[in-house]
């Protein structure tokens, strides 16, 4: 019994009666508890619990790990830490439940284990309880519906063709999506390098995991490095207050596709491939390194070898990202496939515009295959769908298409002559392909420049520097 002294309480008389109230008022508010010990071990477990658990006897859950009984549980953190968790939502067979943790220490003051009380009488949190489970729900759909963006669209089958080099293509991207390994896909722009990357994803272990793309060339290269690896929270002036995640941690289980990778900065090229080789990343402003298991398919429509000796691309970058080589053949290689590619694109534009299916012609393949499609199946589906448009039909024929094809140069223009006076170097036939390749675009696209740069899979800024470049250099 607590002393009286001179009429009051002493102070550790009152304490220990506060605390003996504080427990009996506790449990009556308590629907149960358990406890654990220092190893996560369960030694205690109010008969009122039970239920909840969905036990009979209470020793249907002594001795066993705590999570094997609440697979969530944070009671083995507070052993841990040391540190209560004195208000806390769990949810626990469909239902939500308040709690609290509290380590139980020994007469020395080391934790010798947890308890966990479920409150119950809490009506004054019904509210807030209430605000929790639809925001939960909020966010689980959010999050589904993020998944479905970033689930694959497109599986081998839409990676049309019968030609010798489509079935190599296809044959090696298979074995890829087996293997599991690093993948480099090359090849012109337009050739389906990331509809292949997405079909290699689908038809992997990975399949049920995010398949995040990243256009490096279109991002610019101040932000190139927040793209890819994340900002903590507060990093720098105007930074999210709650941080933001990279694209490595979005993909975190599933794949990342790079397109134009050889569009990367190159102080920002060490970063990338400490990324990939230890898989793990450490956000802009943060000391604190994540792990992330990601699978990373590149593509590019350069010579990455040749920006290797130029210095422009890591050469050790380049060997990790080069595992697989997978070339992607251009259209005018395959032109035994364009009818079947035609008749895909044609099927797809109707679906997506609710429009009638058109009809290709045999003189409408003949017109097509005499073009040399620099912007390859992508120039094709958008030379269809103008056609589609335009046509009072639905048959599509060469007079169609004649109209919307730019017509060949004349002899002597764009540097194409009947003679050469002397041999032209590499460096000036290379420059003269690319100039010819961005104008055709131009032309192919009516002069739209954004346009003919999303043709090409180029940022609208790198397509007007390397335009200006070229021209000047002809000059």
């Amino acid at each position: 019994m607590p002393q009286y002294q001179a009429g009051q309480w002493n102070a550790d008389a009152i304490f220990r009666r506060a605390m003996d109230t504080f427990f009996d008022r506790l449990a009556g508010v308590c629907e149960g508890a358990v406890a654990i010990d220092r190893r996560g071990r369960i030694v205690y477990v109010h008969d009122r619990y039970l239920p909840t658990l969905g036990l009979t006897r209470v020793d249907q859950a002594l001795g066993r790990d705590i999570e094997e009984v609440i697979p969530n549980s944070l009671m083995r953190r507070v052993v841990e830490t040391g540190e209560p968790i004195l208000l806390d939502i769990l949810e626990l067979g469909g239902q939500h439940l308040v709690v609290t943790r509290m380590p139980i220490e020994d007469e020395a003051g080391a934790v010798i284990g947890a308890i966990g009380l479920v409150l119950d009488r809490v009506d004054h949190l019904n509210p807030l309880l209430a605000k929790f489970v639809q925001l939960e729900h909020a966010l689980r759909d959010a999050r589904r519906q993020l998944f479905e963006q970033r689930r694959p669209r497109h599986t081998f089958d839409d990676y049309i063709g019968s030609c010798p080099a489509i079935l190599e293509t296809k044959r090696l991207a298979m074995r890829a999506a087996r293997q599991g390994v690093t993948v480099l896909l090359h090849g012109e722009t337009g050739t389906g390098k990331e509809l292949l990357a997405q079909a290699i994803h689908e038809h992997s272990t990975r399949s049920g995991r995010p398949f995040v793309s990243v256009n490096v060339a279109a991002i610019p290269d101040t932000l190139v490095e927040a793209e890819f690896f994340g900002v903590a929270a507060g990093a720098y002036t105007g930074a999210d207050r709650k941080g933001r995640e990279g694209k490595l941690k979005i993909a975190d289980g599933g794949t990342l596709f790079l397109d134009e990778i050889g569009e990367m900065p190159i102080h920002l090229q060490a970063k990338l491939l400490r990324a990939l080789q230890e898989q793990e990343v450490e956000p802009i402003g943060s000391n604190k390194v994540t792990k992330v298991d990601v699978r990373v398919i590149a593509a590019t429509n350069s010579d990455l070898a040749r920006a290797v000796e130029r210095g422009a691309f890591r050469s050790d970058l380049y060997y990790r990202l080069n595992v697989m080589h997978i070339a992607l053949p251009p259209l005018r290689d395959c032109l035994a496939d364009l009818p079947a590619i035609c008749d895909k694109q044609l099927d797809d534009i109707a679906a997506r515009g609710g429009i009638l299916r058109a009809r290709m012609t045999p003189s409408a393949i003949a017109e097509l295959a005499r073009y040399r499609w620099p912007g390859n199946v992508r120039e094709l589906r958008n030379v269809l769908e103008r056609a589609v448009i335009l046509s009072d039909t639905g048959v599509l024929t060469k007079a169609d298409f004649a109209v919307i094809l730019p017509q060949p140069q004349a002899a002597g223009r764009r540097g194409i002559e009947p003679a050469f006076d002397r041999l032209r170097t590499y460096a000036e036939a290379e420059a003269e392909f690319e100039l010819r390749t961005l104008e055709d675009a131009l032309a192919a696209t009516g002069g739209q420049a954004d346009e003919a740069a999303r043709l090409l899979e180029l940022s609208r800024a790198t397509f007007y520097k390397k335009l200006a470049r070229l021209r000047q250099s002809r000059k």
